[in-house]
This record gives structure tokens, sequence and C-alpha cells, in this order.
């Protein structure tokens, strides 16, 4: 495999010059998009990873939070149900702080939010997925991922090292964007940016991945950023450790550790 870090350092370079070679032979668009998915979120039968968030605003004042993420599928089938979730660790305001999806392909996902300072379990109304994840840049729904049925994928450009496909949501009124244009890695099929239109024609939100690493055979996003221009300002994510296949209960996915959380699998 190619050195993907280079790859990545490279990327907005070989965007802006540009270098389409329409491949005749590229794979179908709707399996290239289900493989994005599936490494983009399904690698292993489960996963641990430690995450550091940088949020910064408009005025480049930064905030900075720790969590743990852990991640289980429903069945060994990519691109199926999975169920996520994520603890806060730091800073002291949000620590202990619990977030829990329960991702359905065929029906809208499930999701809680514990919040300590008031012992509350707070349900996510489906409608709320696109919103901001905890003050941050990315949304609920960057963290479990999107489903690759809900938008319909057109291959728009073949270059040498990425398959470009822009995906238009199948439910226009679920959603605050037209479009998002994927630029997928033709090695790894990991997603190296995504860009977010909205309805005038305008990139307004832009993913980016910053870092990727081979991890226990697994190509892994290690760092990246959402930037928002009607937000302003940006939101990093670094990841410290990740784990694939650690063996997960499904029982740790349950709202009763929500208050109290399965310590032993946060280590």
């Amino acid at each position: 495999m190619r050195n993907l870090r280079n790859l990545i350092a490279s990327t907005a370079i070989a965007f802006a010059l540009g270098a389409p070679v329409f491949a005749q032979d590229a794979p179908a668009v709707q399996d290239i998009v289900n493989k994005a998915s599936a490494t983009a979120y399904y690698q292993g039968q489960d996963g641990k990873a430690k995450v550091k968030m940088e949020i910064k605003d408009e005025q480049g004042r930064t905030r900075s939070r720790e969590f743990t993420i852990l991640r289980t599928d429903v069945g060994n089938v990519d691109n199926g149900d999975q169920k996520f979730y994520v603890l806060f660790d730091l800073p002291a305001d949000v620590k202990g702080t619990a977030f829990m999806v329960w991702k359905h392909m065929e029906a809208d996902d499930d999701r809680w939010l514990y919040l300590p300072a008031l012992d509350l379990v707070k349900r996510i109304a489906a409608s709320d997925e696109r919103t901001s994840f905890v003050g941050s840049h990315f949304f609920y729904e960057d963290v479990s991922g999107r489903g690759p049925a809900e938008d319909t994928h057109e291959l728009v450009e073949v270059t040498d090292d990425y398959y470009i496909v822009d995906s238009t949501p199948k439910n226009t009124g679920a959603v605050e964007f037209s479009k998002f244009r994927n630029y997928i890695h033709k090695e790894s099929f990991i997603p190296v940016k995504t860009e977010y239109f909205d309805a005038q024609g305008n990139i307004y939100r832009t993913y980016t991945a910053q870092a990727v690493d081979v991890i226990e055979g697994h190509p892994t996003v290690t760092k990246s950023e959402m930037t928002d221009t009607n937000m302003g300002g940006s939101t990093t994510l670094t990841y410290e450790t990740v784990e694939y296949d650690v063996g997960l209960p499904d029982d740790v996915f349950s709202e009763r550790y929500l208050r109290t959380p399965p310590r032993r699998y946060m280590r």
C-alpha cells in the first residue's frame, strides 16, 4: 500500500491541479460507496478508541475534550446495524457525559445522551442527528456514519488516486445540505475529504482526513478536521489509540451503562 500519510498531505495539491482520468473499468458507484462506508465504520467486529477533540471558534479560541468511543457491529455484515458508546473524561464540566447510538439501516437510529450534572438521560430525536455533537463542528450523524442507502450516488470523476462521488439525499427534508461530495482513496477506500453543499451550490462544510495509519491491518483515520462556515471555526479529532476486535459484550451498549460506565472496557 502506498504511504497514506504522504498521499493525504498532498491531497490539496492534487485537487488543485486536477488530473481526471475517467476509468471505464471503475467499479459501480454503489459498490464504491458501500466499500468506503465499510472502511470508515465497520473494520473489525468491534473497536475502541481514545480521542482528543479540539474545538476552535471563529475568534481562534479553543476548547479541548477527551473521550473514549466503543463500537460493535450487530451481525457480521458490512453496512449493517451497529451500536456506539461514547464517554467523556475531560474537561471536568463534561466528565461522565455519555452518548449512545443504536444505528439501524432500515429505521431511524436510536440515540441517548446522559448529562451527569442533571442526572438526566435524554433521547435525541431523529430530526436532531444533523445538529452539533456536544458543541463541536461534527454532527451526531458524523459519529456513527450515514447509511449508503440514504442517498443517490453519482461517480463524477476518477483521478489517479481518487473516486470522486456526489451523493444527493433521498429525503431532502431531513437534512440541511443539497448534496455532498466524497473523495475516496482508490487503494484504501478511505474517504479523505467530504464537501457539503447548500441549496445555492456553495460549499459550507468540509471534512478532511489529515492522517491515516494502518492499525492491526486496517487503514484507519487517526486525525481529522471538520470546518463549517456557518458556525465559523473548526474541530479537530486526534485518535491517540485505536484497537479492533476487543471482544465487547452487547450489554455494554445498554441504557443502564449511561449512568454507570463500563469502566473495564474504557481502560
